[in-house]
Protein backbone atom coordinates (compact mmCIF):
# COMPACT_ATOMS: atom_id res chain seq x y z
CA UNK A 1 0.00 0.00 0.00
CA UNK A 2 1.37 3.80 -0.92
CA UNK A 3 0.11 7.27 0.72
CA UNK A 4 1.11 10.77 -0.27
CA UNK A 5 1.52 12.48 3.14
CA UNK A 6 0.53 16.50 2.97
CA UNK A 7 2.06 18.83 5.85
CA UNK A 8 4.73 16.63 6.99
CA UNK A 9 6.49 18.25 9.78
CA UNK A 10 9.56 16.46 11.05
CA UNK A 11 7.63 12.92 10.01
CA UNK A 12 5.68 11.39 13.07
CA UNK A 13 2.88 10.39 11.13
CA UNK A 14 4.79 9.33 8.18
CA UNK A 15 6.97 6.88 10.59
CA UNK A 16 3.99 5.47 12.00
CA UNK A 17 2.25 4.81 8.49
CA UNK A 18 5.46 3.18 7.16
CA UNK A 19 6.14 0.90 10.00
CA UNK A 20 2.40 -0.66 9.43
CA UNK A 21 3.31 -0.99 5.71
CA UNK A 22 2.51 2.28 3.69
CA UNK A 23 5.14 2.87 1.05
CA UNK A 24 5.57 6.87 0.63
CA UNK A 25 4.92 8.19 -3.11
CA UNK A 26 6.14 11.56 -2.17
CA UNK A 27 5.32 14.06 0.95
CA UNK A 28 5.32 18.06 1.01
CA UNK A 29 5.92 20.22 4.12
CA UNK A 30 6.17 23.75 3.82
CA UNK A 31 9.07 24.66 6.62
CA UNK A 32 12.49 24.02 5.29
CA UNK A 33 13.34 23.53 9.15
CA UNK A 34 10.81 20.64 9.91
CA UNK A 35 11.31 19.14 6.04
CA UNK A 36 15.35 18.77 7.09
CA UNK A 37 14.21 16.11 10.04
CA UNK A 38 12.09 15.07 7.38
CA UNK A 39 14.65 14.49 5.36
CA UNK A 40 16.75 12.88 7.62
CA UNK A 41 15.25 10.40 9.19
CA UNK A 42 12.44 9.12 6.54
CA UNK A 43 14.56 9.79 3.35
CA UNK A 44 18.02 9.10 5.00
CA UNK A 45 19.40 12.27 3.38
CA UNK A 46 21.56 14.91 5.41
CA UNK A 47 20.73 18.03 4.09
CA UNK A 48 23.25 20.24 6.60
CA UNK A 49 26.23 17.53 5.78
CA UNK A 50 25.07 18.28 1.72
CA UNK A 51 24.93 22.07 2.32
CA UNK A 52 28.41 22.17 3.94
CA UNK A 53 29.44 20.24 0.74
CA UNK A 54 27.65 22.74 -1.89
CA UNK A 55 25.84 20.19 -2.79
CA UNK A 56 22.30 19.91 -3.53
CA UNK A 57 19.74 16.72 -2.47
CA UNK A 58 18.55 14.18 -4.67
CA UNK A 59 15.41 13.39 -2.29
CA UNK A 60 14.23 16.74 -1.01
CA UNK A 61 12.91 19.17 -3.86
CA UNK A 62 12.16 22.70 -3.51
CA UNK A 63 8.59 23.53 -5.09
CA UNK A 64 10.09 27.31 -5.60
CA UNK A 65 12.75 29.57 -3.87
CA UNK A 66 14.65 32.26 -4.05
CA UNK A 67 17.81 31.02 -3.67
CA UNK A 68 19.75 28.36 -5.45
CA UNK A 69 22.04 26.99 -2.78
CA UNK A 70 21.16 24.40 -0.31
CA UNK A 71 22.42 26.61 2.85
CA UNK A 72 20.05 29.46 1.80
CA UNK A 73 16.76 27.73 1.56
CA UNK A 74 17.43 25.92 5.03
CA UNK A 75 16.92 29.06 6.44
CA UNK A 76 14.53 30.66 4.07
CA UNK A 77 10.85 32.00 5.06
CA UNK A 78 8.68 29.70 4.16
CA UNK A 79 6.04 32.63 3.76
CA UNK A 80 8.12 34.26 1.47
CA UNK A 81 8.25 31.47 -1.11
CA UNK A 82 8.21 32.56 -4.54
CA UNK A 83 4.68 31.86 -6.21
CA UNK A 84 5.24 28.61 -8.93
CA UNK A 85 4.22 31.46 -11.32
CA UNK A 86 7.49 34.08 -10.33
CA UNK A 87 10.63 33.96 -11.08
CA UNK A 88 12.63 31.56 -8.26
CA UNK A 89 14.51 28.49 -8.73
CA UNK A 90 12.38 25.57 -9.09
CA UNK A 91 13.24 21.60 -8.64
CA UNK A 92 9.91 20.77 -10.83
CA UNK A 93 10.37 23.42 -13.92
CA UNK A 94 9.76 20.78 -16.75
CA UNK A 95 9.00 18.14 -14.41
CA UNK A 96 11.67 16.01 -15.66
CA UNK A 97 12.08 13.65 -12.77
CA UNK A 98 9.82 11.33 -11.02
CA UNK A 99 8.53 12.43 -7.24
CA UNK A 100 8.55 8.81 -5.91
CA UNK A 101 9.63 8.87 -2.35
CA UNK A 102 10.74 11.82 -2.54
CA UNK A 103 10.13 15.35 -0.39
CA UNK A 104 8.51 18.53 -1.99
CA UNK A 105 8.97 21.53 0.33
CA UNK A 106 7.09 24.52 -0.83
CA UNK A 107 2.97 25.44 0.30
CA UNK A 108 0.60 22.93 -0.34
CA UNK A 109 -1.37 25.97 -2.04
CA UNK A 110 1.27 26.28 -4.56
CA UNK A 111 1.26 22.54 -5.12
CA UNK A 112 -2.56 23.01 -6.20
CA UNK A 113 -1.92 25.39 -8.61
CA UNK A 114 0.97 23.37 -10.03
CA UNK A 115 -1.42 20.04 -10.51
CA UNK A 116 -4.13 22.85 -12.16
CA UNK A 117 -1.74 23.79 -14.41
CA UNK A 118 0.71 20.01 -15.18
CA UNK A 119 -2.38 17.41 -15.88
CA UNK A 120 0.51 15.56 -16.39
CA UNK A 121 1.88 15.54 -12.88
CA UNK A 122 -1.74 14.27 -11.54
CA UNK A 123 -1.65 11.17 -14.15
CA UNK A 124 1.93 10.52 -13.06
CA UNK A 125 0.61 10.42 -9.35
CA UNK A 126 -2.47 8.49 -10.02
CA UNK A 127 -0.31 5.95 -12.11
CA UNK A 128 1.57 4.96 -8.81
CA UNK A 129 1.28 1.35 -7.70
CA UNK A 130 1.46 0.10 -11.02
CA UNK A 131 -1.81 1.87 -12.02
CA UNK A 132 -3.76 0.78 -9.48
CA UNK A 133 -3.78 4.54 -8.37
CA UNK A 134 -2.81 6.29 -4.47
CA UNK A 135 -4.18 4.53 -1.52
CA UNK A 136 -3.93 7.32 1.16
CA UNK A 137 -3.45 10.83 1.43
CA UNK A 138 -2.92 11.69 4.99
CA UNK A 139 -1.96 14.53 6.86
CA UNK A 140 -1.99 16.96 9.63
CA UNK A 141 -3.07 20.86 8.32
CA UNK A 142 -1.85 23.20 11.06
CA UNK A 143 -4.02 23.83 13.88
CA UNK A 144 -3.10 27.05 15.68
CA UNK A 145 -5.99 28.97 14.81
CA UNK A 146 -8.87 26.27 15.62
CA UNK A 147 -6.84 25.39 18.92
CA UNK A 148 -8.53 26.21 22.65
CA UNK A 149 -4.91 27.19 23.59
CA UNK A 150 -4.54 29.60 21.00
CA UNK A 151 -6.68 32.69 19.26
CA UNK A 152 -9.24 31.19 17.60
CA UNK A 153 -9.99 32.92 14.31
CA UNK A 154 -12.49 32.12 11.95
CA UNK A 155 -11.16 34.31 9.14
CA UNK A 156 -7.35 32.94 9.60
CA UNK A 157 -5.66 32.04 6.92
CA UNK A 158 -4.59 28.77 8.42
CA UNK A 159 -8.20 27.77 8.39
CA UNK A 160 -8.28 27.56 4.92
CA UNK A 161 -5.57 24.56 4.92
CA UNK A 162 -8.17 21.69 5.58
CA UNK A 163 -9.82 22.71 2.00
CA UNK A 164 -6.17 22.85 0.65
CA UNK A 165 -6.01 19.33 1.40
CA UNK A 166 -9.42 18.48 0.38
CA UNK A 167 -8.73 20.03 -3.23
CA UNK A 168 -5.53 18.24 -3.32
CA UNK A 169 -7.93 14.82 -2.72
CA UNK A 170 -10.20 16.24 -5.54
CA UNK A 171 -7.60 16.18 -7.88
CA UNK A 172 -5.87 12.69 -7.19
CA UNK A 173 -8.80 10.71 -6.04
CA UNK A 174 -7.26 8.13 -3.93
CA UNK A 175 -9.05 5.23 -2.30
CA UNK A 176 -9.02 6.79 1.31
CA UNK A 177 -8.19 10.38 3.07
CA UNK A 178 -7.03 10.61 6.55
CA UNK A 179 -6.91 14.21 8.45
CA UNK A 180 -5.42 14.59 11.84
CA UNK A 181 -5.90 18.19 13.72
CA UNK A 182 -6.70 19.13 17.11
CA UNK A 183 -10.25 18.86 19.06
CA UNK A 184 -10.49 22.55 19.23
CA UNK A 185 -11.73 22.09 15.58
CA UNK A 186 -14.88 20.84 17.27
CA UNK A 187 -16.05 24.04 18.57
CA UNK A 188 -17.74 26.58 17.28
CA UNK A 189 -16.67 29.53 15.72
CA UNK A 190 -19.39 32.58 15.65
CA UNK A 191 -19.29 34.74 12.99
CA UNK A 192 -19.60 38.36 13.06
CA UNK A 193 -24.20 38.38 13.68
CA UNK A 194 -23.56 35.66 15.94
CA UNK A 195 -24.43 32.41 14.18
CA UNK A 196 -22.24 29.55 14.83
CA UNK A 197 -19.65 27.67 12.39
CA UNK A 198 -18.36 24.40 13.18
CA UNK A 199 -14.91 23.92 10.80
CA UNK A 200 -15.22 20.50 11.45
CA UNK A 201 -18.90 19.82 10.06
CA UNK A 202 -17.51 22.48 6.75
CA UNK A 203 -14.77 20.12 6.36
CA UNK A 204 -16.71 17.26 6.24
CA UNK A 205 -18.97 18.80 3.84
CA UNK A 206 -16.16 19.70 1.41
CA UNK A 207 -15.26 15.65 1.33
CA UNK A 208 -18.09 14.64 0.70
CA UNK A 209 -19.02 17.11 -2.13
CA UNK A 210 -15.43 15.93 -3.97
CA UNK A 211 -17.08 12.03 -3.46
CA UNK A 212 -15.89 10.85 -0.46
CA UNK A 213 -17.62 9.83 2.56
CA UNK A 214 -16.03 10.96 5.72
CA UNK A 215 -16.12 9.68 9.37
CA UNK A 216 -15.33 11.64 11.94
CA UNK A 217 -13.98 10.69 15.19
CA UNK A 218 -12.56 12.07 18.61
CA UNK A 219 -9.94 10.40 20.01
CA UNK A 220 -7.42 10.47 22.60
CA UNK A 221 -3.36 9.43 22.14
CA UNK A 222 -3.15 8.08 25.51
CA UNK A 223 -5.40 5.12 24.75
CA UNK A 224 -2.97 4.46 21.81
CA UNK A 225 -0.08 4.01 24.75
CA UNK A 226 0.83 7.84 24.54
CA UNK A 227 2.23 8.82 27.31
CA UNK A 228 0.02 12.23 26.77
CA UNK A 229 -3.74 13.03 26.95
CA UNK A 230 -3.56 14.36 23.54
CA UNK A 231 -6.91 14.31 22.30
CA UNK A 232 -7.25 14.51 18.82
CA UNK A 233 -10.09 14.89 15.84
CA UNK A 234 -9.03 12.66 13.24
CA UNK A 235 -11.68 12.75 9.73
CA UNK A 236 -11.11 9.84 7.68
CA UNK A 237 -12.79 9.96 3.98
CA UNK A 238 -13.70 6.90 1.91
CA UNK A 239 -14.08 7.09 -2.07
CA UNK A 240 -17.62 6.08 -2.70
CA UNK A 241 -16.64 3.29 -5.18
CA UNK A 242 -14.20 1.92 -2.83
CA UNK A 243 -16.59 1.83 0.12
CA UNK A 244 -18.88 0.58 -1.22
CA UNK A 245 -17.04 -2.55 -2.18
CA UNK A 246 -15.72 -2.75 1.63
CA UNK A 247 -18.89 -2.94 3.45
CA UNK A 248 -19.84 -5.74 1.13
CA UNK A 249 -16.96 -7.16 3.01
CA UNK A 250 -17.46 -5.98 6.10
CA UNK A 251 -21.13 -6.14 7.00
CA UNK A 252 -20.58 -6.25 10.85
CA UNK A 253 -22.98 -4.26 13.55
CA UNK A 254 -20.43 -2.27 14.88
CA UNK A 255 -19.00 -0.97 10.84
CA UNK A 256 -22.75 -0.26 9.81
CA UNK A 257 -23.34 1.87 12.84
CA UNK A 258 -20.16 3.66 12.35
CA UNK A 259 -20.90 4.66 8.75
CA UNK A 260 -24.89 5.06 8.90
CA UNK A 261 -24.99 8.72 9.55
CA UNK A 262 -21.83 9.06 7.36
CA UNK A 263 -23.42 7.71 4.52
CA UNK A 264 -26.88 9.51 4.82
CA UNK A 265 -24.97 12.75 4.95
CA UNK A 266 -22.89 11.63 1.63
CA UNK A 267 -26.15 10.85 0.17
CA UNK A 268 -27.88 14.01 1.02
CA UNK A 269 -24.38 16.09 -0.13
CA UNK A 270 -22.77 14.51 -3.26
CA UNK A 271 -26.19 12.64 -4.26
CA UNK A 272 -29.52 14.91 -3.69
CA UNK A 273 -27.41 18.42 -3.71
CA UNK A 274 -29.00 18.99 -0.53
CA UNK A 275 -27.68 21.40 2.11
CA UNK A 276 -27.18 19.66 5.17
CA UNK A 277 -28.32 20.66 8.41
CA UNK A 278 -25.39 20.75 11.55
CA UNK A 279 -26.93 17.26 13.21
CA UNK A 280 -27.21 15.31 10.05
CA UNK A 281 -23.61 14.41 10.84
CA UNK A 282 -22.32 13.09 13.98
CA UNK A 283 -18.68 12.69 15.73
CA UNK A 284 -18.00 9.41 17.73
CA UNK A 285 -16.48 10.48 20.40
CA UNK A 286 -14.24 7.36 22.79
CA UNK A 287 -14.22 9.60 25.59
CA UNK A 288 -18.14 8.78 26.05
CA UNK A 289 -18.82 5.09 26.85
CA UNK A 290 -20.98 4.05 24.26
CA UNK A 291 -19.00 5.12 21.04
CA UNK A 292 -15.72 4.28 23.20
CA UNK A 293 -17.41 0.08 23.30
CA UNK A 294 -18.81 0.80 19.47
CA UNK A 295 -15.49 1.83 18.56
CA UNK A 296 -13.85 -1.61 20.13
CA UNK A 297 -16.26 -3.13 18.11
CA UNK A 298 -15.70 -1.89 15.20
CA UNK A 299 -12.35 -2.14 12.64
CA UNK A 300 -10.81 1.18 14.22
CA UNK A 301 -10.77 -1.08 17.55
CA UNK A 302 -6.85 -0.83 17.35
CA UNK A 303 -7.51 3.06 18.45
CA UNK A 304 -8.06 2.04 21.52
CA UNK A 305 -7.26 -0.59 24.93
CA UNK A 306 -3.50 0.00 25.31
CA UNK A 307 -2.48 0.01 28.38
CA UNK A 308 -1.77 3.54 29.88
CA UNK A 309 1.74 5.26 30.14
CA UNK A 310 3.33 7.59 32.45
CA UNK A 311 5.63 11.08 32.00
CA UNK A 312 7.58 8.52 34.80
CA UNK A 313 7.49 5.52 32.15
CA UNK A 314 8.46 7.82 29.10
CA UNK A 315 11.08 9.70 30.88
CA UNK A 316 12.91 8.40 33.88
CA UNK A 317 15.95 7.02 32.41
CA UNK A 318 16.97 10.17 30.72
CA UNK A 319 17.67 11.32 34.40
CA UNK A 320 21.03 9.42 34.29
CA UNK A 321 20.94 8.34 30.84
CA UNK A 322 21.26 4.63 31.86
CA UNK A 323 19.62 2.50 29.45
CA UNK A 324 19.34 -0.40 32.02
CA UNK A 325 16.69 1.69 33.40
CA UNK A 326 14.48 2.13 30.87
CA UNK A 327 10.84 1.33 31.53
CA UNK A 328 8.93 -1.43 29.19
CA UNK A 329 6.92 1.64 27.40
CA UNK A 330 10.77 2.66 26.04
CA UNK A 331 11.71 -0.36 25.20
CA UNK A 332 8.63 -1.85 23.51
CA UNK A 333 8.74 1.79 21.66
CA UNK A 334 12.50 1.25 19.97
CA UNK A 335 11.55 -2.37 18.98
CA UNK A 336 8.64 -1.60 17.51
CA UNK A 337 10.17 1.40 15.08
CA UNK A 338 13.63 -0.65 14.55
CA UNK A 339 16.14 1.68 17.07
CA UNK A 340 18.39 -1.09 18.01
CA UNK A 341 20.04 -1.66 21.74
CA UNK A 342 22.72 0.80 22.57
CA UNK A 343 21.21 3.39 20.36
CA UNK A 344 23.33 6.86 21.15
CA UNK A 345 20.41 9.54 22.65
CA UNK A 346 20.58 12.09 20.72
CA UNK A 347 18.82 15.78 21.23
CA UNK A 348 19.30 14.96 25.28
CA UNK A 349 21.18 18.44 25.52
CA UNK A 350 19.88 19.47 29.59
CA UNK A 351 18.88 23.35 29.05
CA UNK A 352 20.86 25.56 31.53
CA UNK A 353 17.84 27.54 33.46
CA UNK A 354 19.03 30.56 35.96
CA UNK A 355 19.14 29.85 39.74
CA UNK A 356 15.75 32.49 39.80
CA UNK A 357 14.26 30.23 37.50
CA UNK A 358 15.45 26.85 39.23
CA UNK A 359 13.63 27.91 42.25
CA UNK A 360 10.67 29.08 40.57
CA UNK A 361 10.15 25.48 39.12
CA UNK A 362 10.68 24.05 42.56
CA UNK A 363 7.70 25.96 43.84
CA UNK A 364 5.94 24.49 40.65
CA UNK A 365 7.19 20.70 41.90
CA UNK A 366 5.37 21.55 45.52
CA UNK A 367 1.93 22.82 44.33
CA UNK A 368 2.20 19.57 41.15
CA UNK A 369 2.53 17.05 44.47
CA UNK A 370 -0.07 19.10 46.80
CA UNK A 371 -2.72 19.03 43.75
CA UNK A 372 -4.46 21.70 45.79
CA UNK A 373 -6.60 24.44 43.95
CA UNK A 374 -6.89 26.92 46.66
CA UNK A 375 -2.97 25.99 47.63
CA UNK A 376 -2.13 26.90 43.79
CA UNK A 377 -4.02 29.88 43.44
CA UNK A 378 -2.41 31.64 46.44
CA UNK A 379 0.67 30.50 45.50
CA UNK A 380 0.23 32.07 42.31
CA UNK A 381 -1.09 35.21 43.26
CA UNK A 382 1.51 35.90 45.06
CA UNK A 383 4.19 35.07 42.08
CA UNK A 384 2.04 37.21 39.54
CA UNK A 385 1.95 40.21 42.41
CA UNK A 386 -1.70 39.87 42.22
CA UNK A 387 -1.92 39.08 46.09
CA UNK A 388 0.65 39.81 49.23
CA UNK A 389 -0.18 36.84 51.45
CA UNK A 390 -1.00 33.37 51.78
CA UNK A 391 -4.25 31.84 53.36
CA UNK A 392 -3.47 30.21 56.67
CA UNK A 393 -4.41 26.86 55.28
CA UNK A 394 -2.29 27.28 52.53
CA UNK A 395 0.49 27.85 55.13
CA UNK A 396 0.21 24.57 56.97
CA UNK A 397 0.01 22.95 53.70
CA UNK A 398 3.22 24.48 52.04
CA UNK A 399 5.40 24.46 55.62
CA UNK A 400 6.15 20.71 55.16
CA UNK A 401 7.29 21.23 52.07
CA UNK A 402 11.47 22.11 51.37
CA UNK A 403 12.04 25.23 48.76
CA UNK A 404 15.20 25.68 47.04
CA UNK A 405 16.98 29.20 48.94
CA UNK A 406 19.03 31.70 47.76
CA UNK A 407 22.21 29.55 48.83
CA UNK A 408 21.30 26.77 46.91
CA UNK A 409 20.24 24.08 49.44
CA UNK A 410 16.61 22.90 50.05
CA UNK A 411 14.73 24.09 53.01
CA UNK A 412 11.39 24.43 55.27
CA UNK A 413 10.68 27.74 55.92
CA UNK A 414 9.45 28.40 59.28
CA UNK A 415 7.64 31.39 59.35
CA UNK A 416 4.30 32.40 56.97
CA UNK A 417 5.90 35.76 56.53
CA UNK A 418 8.95 34.45 55.18
CA UNK A 419 7.59 32.16 52.51
CA UNK A 420 5.24 34.98 51.23
CA UNK A 421 8.94 37.43 51.03
CA UNK A 422 10.22 34.20 49.16
CA UNK A 423 7.30 34.25 46.59
CA UNK A 424 7.43 37.92 46.09
CA UNK A 425 11.28 37.69 45.03
CA UNK A 426 10.36 35.15 42.32
CA UNK A 427 7.78 36.86 39.84
CA UNK A 428 6.25 35.10 36.25
CA UNK A 429 4.15 36.33 33.82
CA UNK A 430 3.65 32.96 32.53
CA UNK A 431 0.12 31.62 32.71
CA UNK A 432 0.42 27.65 32.03
CA UNK A 433 3.58 26.59 33.17
CA UNK A 434 3.91 23.57 35.44
CA UNK A 435 5.74 20.80 36.74
CA UNK A 436 4.62 17.66 35.46
CA UNK A 437 2.84 14.77 37.54
CA UNK A 438 5.55 11.19 36.79
CA UNK A 439 2.92 9.44 37.49
CA UNK A 440 0.27 10.53 35.10
CA UNK A 441 0.30 10.88 31.10
CA UNK A 442 1.35 14.27 30.49
CA UNK A 443 -1.14 17.23 29.62
CA UNK A 444 -1.52 17.94 26.07
CA UNK A 445 -0.10 21.77 26.00
CA UNK A 446 3.31 20.56 25.67
CA UNK A 447 4.45 22.31 22.65
CA UNK A 448 7.64 24.69 23.67
CA UNK A 449 10.54 24.47 26.41
CA UNK A 450 8.48 26.68 28.66
CA UNK A 451 5.42 24.62 28.88
CA UNK A 452 6.52 22.54 31.69
CA UNK A 453 9.19 21.48 34.04
CA UNK A 454 10.78 18.33 35.73
CA UNK A 455 9.13 16.45 38.50
CA UNK A 456 12.22 15.84 40.56
CA UNK A 457 13.55 17.77 43.21
CA UNK A 458 17.23 17.24 41.67
CA UNK A 459 16.29 18.30 38.21
CA UNK A 460 15.25 21.72 38.70
CA UNK A 461 15.07 22.21 34.34
CA UNK A 462 12.68 22.08 31.50
CA UNK A 463 12.47 19.10 29.20
CA UNK A 464 14.99 18.54 26.94
CA UNK A 465 13.62 17.89 23.15
CA UNK A 466 14.46 13.56 23.54
CA UNK A 467 12.41 13.86 26.66
CA UNK A 468 9.35 16.04 25.13
CA UNK A 469 9.95 13.38 22.05
CA UNK A 470 9.87 10.43 24.08
CA UNK A 471 6.66 12.06 25.88
CA UNK A 472 5.54 12.11 22.17
CA UNK A 473 6.27 8.56 21.45
CA UNK A 474 8.99 8.85 19.35
CA UNK A 475 11.74 6.70 19.10
CA UNK A 476 15.40 7.53 20.43
CA UNK A 477 16.83 6.22 16.91
CA UNK A 478 14.37 9.48 15.63
CA UNK A 479 16.85 12.43 15.55
CA UNK A 480 15.88 16.09 15.25
CA UNK A 481 17.59 18.81 13.06
CA UNK A 482 17.97 22.10 12.69
CA UNK A 483 18.11 24.87 15.22
CA UNK A 484 16.84 23.82 18.45
CA UNK A 485 14.83 26.53 19.86
CA UNK A 486 13.77 30.24 18.53
CA UNK A 487 12.20 33.42 19.32
CA UNK A 488 11.22 36.62 19.17
CA UNK A 489 9.95 37.48 15.45
CA UNK A 490 11.53 34.12 13.96
CA UNK A 491 8.66 32.69 15.99
CA UNK A 492 6.32 33.54 12.91
CA UNK A 493 7.97 31.27 10.50
CA UNK A 494 10.64 28.91 12.06
CA UNK A 495 10.10 25.25 13.47
CA UNK A 496 12.64 24.65 15.27
CA UNK A 497 13.51 20.78 17.70
CA UNK A 498 10.98 21.79 20.11
CA UNK A 499 8.01 23.06 17.88
CA UNK A 500 8.81 20.11 15.74
CA UNK A 501 8.00 17.59 18.57
CA UNK A 502 4.76 19.91 19.97
CA UNK A 503 3.75 19.78 16.46
CA UNK A 504 4.36 16.13 15.09
CA UNK A 505 1.63 13.45 15.12
CA UNK A 506 2.83 11.23 17.86
CA UNK A 507 4.19 8.61 15.92
CA UNK A 508 2.96 5.38 18.17
CA UNK A 509 -0.75 6.95 17.31
CA UNK A 510 0.02 7.50 13.66
CA UNK A 511 1.31 3.97 14.05
CA UNK A 512 -2.52 2.87 15.28
CA UNK A 513 -4.46 4.86 12.79
CA UNK A 514 -1.92 2.63 9.97
CA UNK A 515 -2.79 -0.82 11.11
CA UNK A 516 -6.38 0.81 10.71
CA UNK A 517 -5.89 2.02 7.24
CA UNK A 518 -3.93 -0.63 6.24
CA UNK A 519 -6.75 -3.53 7.29
CA UNK A 520 -9.45 -1.27 5.02
CA UNK A 521 -7.15 -0.70 2.08
CA UNK A 522 -5.92 -4.85 2.15
CA UNK A 523 -9.17 -6.19 1.39
CA UNK A 524 -8.86 -5.90 -2.03
CA UNK A 525 -5.12 -7.35 -1.88
CA UNK A 526 -6.40 -10.10 -0.39
CA UNK A 527 -9.57 -11.04 -2.56
CA UNK A 528 -6.49 -11.13 -5.36
CA UNK A 529 -4.28 -13.56 -3.62
CA UNK A 530 -7.46 -15.56 -2.99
Amino acid sequence: MNYIELFAGCGGLSLGLERAGFELIFANELSPMAGESYAYNILNEDLSQLAQQSQMPSRTLWLNSSYPDLRRRLRENPFEFPSVKAVGYSDLRGLNQSLSGKLMIGSIVELNKLLEEESSLIKSIRGSNDGEGVDLISGGPPCQSFSMAGLRRKDCEKNTLPWEFAKFVSKIQPKMAMLENVTGILRAFRDGDGKKYYAWFEVAKAFAQIGYVPLCLHINARFAGVPQNRPRFILMAFREDFLKKWMIKNKSHANQVLLRSSMSFFEKIHINGEEPEYGDLRYFDSSKPQDRELINSSFLCHLQNSKEVTVRDAIDDLKVNRPSLQSEYVKDLNTLFGTPEGTHIFNHEKRSNSPTVQRRFRIYQILQQLNESTVTKGVMGLLKGDCSSLSDDAWRHLRSFKFKLETGELSHFHKKSELEQYLLRHPTKKQTQKALNPDQPAPAALSIPDDGCHYDENELRVFSVREMARIQSFPDGFVFRSKVTTGGKMRRFEVPQYTQVGNAVPPLLAYRLGIVCSQVLGFEHQEILA
